[in-house]
């Protein structure tokens, strides 16, 4: 089984980061409109910095996790991914079943040079398969074999 690039632990991070610091501004705006207020139900700030402190707990744990617990490979058959921190999922791929594939990356992913490659199988239920956290060579790379996979099935 292989291991997605370390760096995305980085990218899983700051995308946590930004989610946290809305959240924080979220709960700043409630304890700021309800300064005044005499019937508040929370003391004044604890809203604000007990979010911040969930969202800095869970920006500096929960990346490391994830990547322990992410693995894939890609056999002669199928594509396999295993993840999950509490509850685990495993992924097979049947290469046949591949109708299209992707390579993209977001802003942050970009900056750290990574990409997902997005699998899109046939059929309505989880037909969209993504793997996170590849180098953006190695995921061109990873799309470039299955698709060789799939011409040559085909034929």
């Amino acid at each position: 089984m292989n291991r997605l690039d370390p760096r995305v632990r980085k990218v899983w991070a700051v995308k946590l980061a930004a989610v946290g610091a809305g959240l924080t501004l979220a709960a700043v705006v409630y304890d700021v409109s309800n300064l005044l207020d005499p019937e508040r139900w929370l003391p004044l700030g604890l809203a604000s910095v007990t979010v911040l402190a969930v969202a800095v707990a869970f920006a500096l744990v929960l990346p490391g996790l994830r990547y322990r617990y992410w693995w894939f490979e890609l056999t002669d058959e199928e594509l396999v991914l295993e993840r999950g921190i509490l509850n685990r999922v495993r992924t097979i791929v049947p290469l046949r079943r591949i109708q299209h594939l992707d390579v993209s990356q977001d802003i942050v992913e970009r900056e750290f040079d990574l990409g997902k490659l997005v699998v899109h199988t046939a059929g309505t239920r989880s037909s969209e398969v993504v793997l996170p956290g590849l180098p953006l060579r190695g995921a061109e790379g990873l799309r470039d074999r299955i698709k060789a996979y799939i011409l040559d099935d085909a034929l």
